[in-house]
């Protein structure tokens, strides 16, 4: 019997939670999906992995047994798999990077090159995710590298390195209201309709709808976006507002859209993630050096300037895992016009 990989990880997911809707927010699927997913499981199998109830789901006899070999059976897979990619990568001399939207600023082209300065040769092959995946590529195996926006669900899995932080503006309709001030307060913007990512984006789209730092204001949601062309369209037409990095003015200008400073929200930051494992690639830690070689100085924002070689080597322990950052949530998928709290 052949059984999709697919199935079974959401199998594991499910089993770990014990609970549907946070299950769907970690495989950034929604919930119907996830849903369906399971019953297509039990149907190949031809047993009952779980007992639902209002409360959460409970493992059965056999999805307790399922659950037992499963993860191992998964993590074998995972590692076949990157081994497979990273060779064939390191074969071709391509090193495979994601990131989500802007990536790492204007610092990103200077990584790429002070990359190839330590790998004469290699060449980065950059690919840009929707927001529907944080990771850029890293949870699927199709990314060596990512340079992605902190925080994120699944983090807690990579070795991530903080390379920037920078304020949250706030991009608005070009005829807002709010559209003739420096600097917009937050509370400002609390009875807003915003843009937001999918829902699937599990709480990095809470984090990009700053929730938790709402007052207890409830958010309500009037689009909803997968990529930056969709939401800067919604912004655009009126459907609502939205918190974004500072970069995004010098990234996504549009005359019917602008952008402002917004006071009262915490700051946002881009790092470099890679898979956590006891074997990292070569060319993986030569691209976090790389990275890390140009991260800004504190106390200026400017990134050093490089040894006339190029290669000058960091701190070895910059290279270890970072903290984690604090939970939050992000904005959602095709343009739909919704009233509904984000909450719902």
């Amino acid at each position: 019997m052949d059984v999709d990989t697919r199935l079974l990880r959401s199998f594991a997911v499910v089993a770990d939670e014990g609970h549907l809707t946070r299950a769907a927010e970690r495989l950034f699927i929604s919930q119907p999906a996830l849903t369906k997913q399971i019953k297509q499981l039990e149907a190949l199998l031809g047993v009952t992995l779980f007992t639902r109830s209002r409360t959460g789901m409970t493992l059965t006899e056999a999805g307790t047994a399922l659950a037992g070999s499963v993860p191992a059976v998964l993590d074998s897979w995972d590692v076949a798999l990157r081994t497979a990619k990273s060779a064939a990568g390191r074969a071709d001399r391509v090193l495979r990077v994601g990131f989500v939207a802007s990536g790492a600023n204007e610092l990103t082209q200077r990584i790429i090159a002070a990359f190839a300065r330590r790998r004469p040769g290699w060449r980065v092959q950059l690919h840009q995710t929707s927001w529907d995946d944080p990771t850029a590529g890293l949870a699927s195996g199709d990314a060596d590298a990512a340079l992605l926006r902190l925080p994120f669900p699944g983090e807690e899995a990579l070795d991530i390195e903080v390379l920037i932080t920078e304020d949250r503006w706030v991009a608005l309709p070009a005829g807002h209201r709010l559209a003739g001030q420096e600097v917009i307060p937050f509370a400002d913007l609390f009875e807003e309709p915003f843009v937001a990512t999918p829902e699937a984006s599990g709480w990095w789209r809470d984090y990009w709808l700053a929730s938790d730092e709402r007052g207890g204001h409830p958010v309500t949601v009037g689009a909803v976006a997968h990529n930056p062309d969709e939401w800067l369209n919604a912004i655009a037409n009126g459907y609502g507002v939205s918190l974004t990095p500072q970069a995004t003015a010098r990234f996504y200008q549009r005359p019917d859209v602008v952008y402002r400073p917004v006071s009262g929200v915490s700051p946002s930051r881009v790092g470099v993630a890679r898979p956590r494992t006891p074997d990292v690639p070569a060319a993986v830690r030569d691209f976090v050096r790389s990275c890390l070689e140009l991260r800004p100085v504190p106390e200026t924002g400017e990134p050093p300037v490089p040894d006339p070689g190029g290669c000058r080597e960091p701190d070895p322990s910059r290279l270890g895992p970072s903290p984690q950052a604090s939970r939050a949530r992000a904005p959602s998928s095709s343009v739909m016009r919704s009233g509904a709290t984000a909450r719902e």
